[in-house]
């Protein structure tokens, strides 16, 4: 990869050397980081520009060079979110991302030079929050960061568990179930349960759960929401006698409880 090609940045290395300079002098003067950010990049140089523009803003950066290393300090950190370049060293992006979500569901925000549409849609489908294509500007990288922290923290509005006609979603512990039997979603299925029983008897577009779940201006088939509602439901419904998600034809989904006794 080119840095050229990967990050619209300064004009040439005297000005990235004074952001950089800058950037470590705010975040001294600003004290405690608002969240930690694992940047997981092989060109050294792309991901220390990275981190300079995220900690002027707040946040704590940790830096890995491969997938291997990435992992490592994943474990041993546990950060808010994954700021992850795709072609890597050794284990690439595709399977890093796999590796952390087998047990966590930190956020995880994908940079690469792909930019076709099934190269975004493998990166979300294995679970990740969203997608950023290179070349992108320091301001697009931080607010996508913000955005994605904002949609995948809970809010101090939201209760911790919502139970409605058998059905239970603890949004602490990301765990449903019907009745007594624990239902194994995953995580984009459960956000999209989520975020319609908050809002019950409401219509979403399909565009709109995209938005809200997927989390970024979505220009390839909408079908996907199609796909996972479909999954979704036949999980609830294989173990209850309720159907929660229902199809408004012609416009999208809403929650609703139905008897199917």
């Amino acid at each position: 990869m080119g840095f050229c090609s990967s990050l619209a940045l300064a004009d040439n290395n005297n000005s990235q050397l004074v952001d950089i300079l800058k950037a470590k002098r705010a975040i001294r003067k600003r004290g405690r980081a608002l969240a930690s950010i694992l940047i997981v990049e092989d060109e050294i140089h792309l991901a220390e520009l990275m981190r300079a523009y995220l900690e002027r803003e707040g946040f704590k950066v940790l830096l890995a060079s491969d997938g291997q290393a990435g992992l490592a300090v994943f474990r041993e950190n546990k950060p808010s979110l994954v700021l992850l370049d795709l072609m890597l060293p050794g284990m690439d992006g595709w399977e890093f991302c796999r590796q952390v979500r087998l047990g966590t569901r930190t956020p995880i925000i994908m940079l690469t030079a792909l930019t076709s549409e099934e190269d975004k849609l493998r990166g979300l489908e294995i679970g990740a929050d969203d997608y950023i294509t290179k070349p992108f500007s320091p301001r697009e990288l931080v607010a996508r960061v913000r955005a994605v922290l904002r949609r995948t923290s809970p809010e101090d509005e939201r209760s911790p568990v919502v139970s409605m006609a058998e059905l239970t979603i603890d949004y602490a512990k990301r765990s449903v179930s019907v009745g007594a039997i624990t239902v194994d979603l995953t995580a984009k299925e459960f956000d999209l349960l989520w975020a319609l029983i908050r809002h019950p008897g409401q219509v979403f577009s399909r565009q709109k759960l995209l938005d809200s779940v997927w989390g970024y201006e979505f220009f390839g088939d909408s079908r996907t929401v199609d796909t996972h509602i479909k999954k979704l439901r036949q999980k609830l419904e294989l173990v209850g006698r309720y159907s929660y998600v229902q199809t408004v034809w012609g416009v999208g989904y809403k929650f609703e409880v139905r008897d199917n006794a």
